[in-house]
């Protein structure tokens, strides 16, 4: 039996509940059907066949879960830290024993290759543990000093909040959320994208089977225009943290803003990767090729734009192309598959559109540039050269497995076209020159960069962007500021003098 036979039987098992009884929603402990009930489907981008139906919540579901959170957030705040933490490990190791179906579910729900998408089950059990073992000193603040006073600083959860996950690698980026807010204290609302709704629920059962008390963390599906508006403007949630489209987050911040919600966005992004010629090549060819190709080029820091030094430009893309056209497209539960079908057809004709405009606008097809097969929405990986950073393809998000390339003739080019665009979330540089990386990331517009490296993360780091690319931080302490109040108290050591006023 093939292992690509092997884990189609694994994937149909454990589909099997969704299919039969749907994907539901979770409020305050208990499955529930949207109250409308309402339904739409969730389909495989393998061959567009339906995976599950699955509940479609809208106002009155939403208003259900922040009930339920709010009910269950004195107790889970007031919860010892070290009590909280015990809960989290707990949920980890929940995750890691269920990582192969986690992994089935989410390839054949999102299409990611299962090599990838069982390396971030993994990935959602890591961030557990990482803010598991933070709970203890979440509310831990400062003692500052000053003449005649003592203040001391602490931190306090904000309350319930709400969760809006994407549809790439849906539960480790909801894990990413999830983990903090709750080992801060606060409640969780989560609203899954509407186009990978499945693991979702299974990181809440994982959760209330290890001791999460009901109410802790809900889960409503739905689309965004219903349940996701009517969560970003409820009053009884306190922040919302969203991981999306930068026109999508700009929409939930102005539906937030009459009720002067805390936002956290992570957004879009059109990161360069920048290669000088005195660069390890064969190593920056390496991760370029790994950063837009791996998770079908669906992911907010892929390197999308490739800007290359004129002195080796030609010779680079050819390595680039050619590794391209060997990359293997495939069933995602192939073991052997790098790129598998994008995540639904909407999506994939998005991407295919950008092929005419390259083309179009004069760029040239290094690589790909087809839709692969008839059935599913495939797509081959995908390098466009001789391009400017005024093309469409230079310019906009495609977020899929399309690469394009720029050439630059010096440091201050380089830079010109790295900073001229939109978002500012990740840039990767590759030079043997310390001053020269010094120089360019002190200047780079972006909230993360590697120097030398893919995106290799380390979790108590922080992780965003600016411009366009998002709004705060996650990692370490950096995720607690967002999901925590700061107060200080002030104790006065002396009689110091108070004015009298109509003494």
């Amino acid at each position: 039996m093939s292992d690509l036979t092997q884990n189609l039987s694994k994937a149909e098992a454990a589909l099997a509940r969704f299919k039969r009884d749907g994907v539901l929603n979770h409020i305050g402990g208990a499955e529930a059907a949207a109250v409308t009930g309402a339904r739409f489907e969730t389909i495989s981008p393998v061959d567009g066949s339906v995976l599950a139906p699955v509940v479609k919540g809208d106002a009155q579901d939403i208003d259900a879960a922040v009930r339920a959170a709010s009910e269950a957030f004195e107790a889970w705040r007031d919860m010892p830290g070290k009590d909280r933490r015990a809960i989290l490990h707990k949920v980890a190791d929940g995750i890691v024993a269920r990582a192969e179906e986690i992994a089935l579910v989410e390839s054949m729900d999102t299409g990611q290759a299962i090599r990838f998408m069982s390396k971030a089950a993994i990935r959602g059990a890591e961030n557990f543990r990482f803010f598991a073992d933070k709970a203890p000193e979440a509310r831990d603040g400062q003692t500052l000093h000053a003449p005649g006073q003592i203040n001391m600083t602490s931190r306090r959860p904000i309350g319930p909040v709400g969760v809006i996950t994407p549809w790439n690698t849906p539960f480790m980026l909801s894990t990413w959320k999830i983990a903090p807010a709750l080992a801060a204290g606060c409640t969780v609302v989560q609203k899954p994208a509407e186009f990978s709704p499945m693991s979702a629920k299974l990181l809440v059962e994982i959760a209330e089977e290890a001791g999460l008390p009901p109410g802790v963390l809900n889960v409503v599906n739905g689309m965004g225009e219903d349940a996701g508006r009517a969560l970003t403007e409820h009053p009884g949630i306190k922040a919302i943290a969203f991981v999306g489209e930068s026109r999508t987050g700009s929409m939930i911040m102005r539906q937030g803003s009459e009720t002067l919600k805390r936002v956290h966005f992570e957004l879009g992004g059109k990161n360069p990767v920048i290669v000088f010629d005195d660069a390890d090549l064969e190593r920056a060819v390496d991760a370029a090729v790994f950063m837009i190709y791996s998770l079908n080029g669906e992911r907010c820091t892929s390197s999308s734009r490739l800007l290359v030094q004129d002195t080796i430009y030609d010779d680079f893309c050819a390595r680039v192309a050619e590794r391209a056209s060997r990359i293997k497209v495939g069933h995602p539960l192939d073991p052997e598959t790098v790129v598998g079908p994008l995540i639904h057809p909407v999506h994939e004709k998005k991407v295919l559109g950008y092929f005419d405009k390259a083309r179009a606008e004069g760029a040239t097809v290094a690589a790909g540039g087809v839709k692969v097969g008839e059935e599913g929405c495939y797509v081959a990986p995908t390098l466009f050269t001789h391009a400017n950073n005024n093309m469409a393809v230079a310019r906009e998000e495609i977020f899929g497995p399309v690469l394009t390339a720029i050439p630059f003739a010096n440091e201050a080019e380089a830079m010109s076209i790295a900073n001229d665009t939109d978002y500012g979330l990740t840039a990767y540089l590759w030079t043997n020159d310390l001053t020269r990386a010094l120089r360019m990331t002190e200047r780079l517009e972006a909230g993360m960069m590697w120097v030398n490296s893919e995106n290799v993360r380390h979790l108590p780091t922080p992780f965003g962007g600016v411009k366009a690319s998002g709004i705060g931080r996650d990692g370490g302490d950096w995720s607690f500021d967002f999901y925590m109040e700061t107060v200080n108290v002030s104790f006065a050591t002396g009689a110091h003098r108070i004015p009298k006023l109509g003494g």
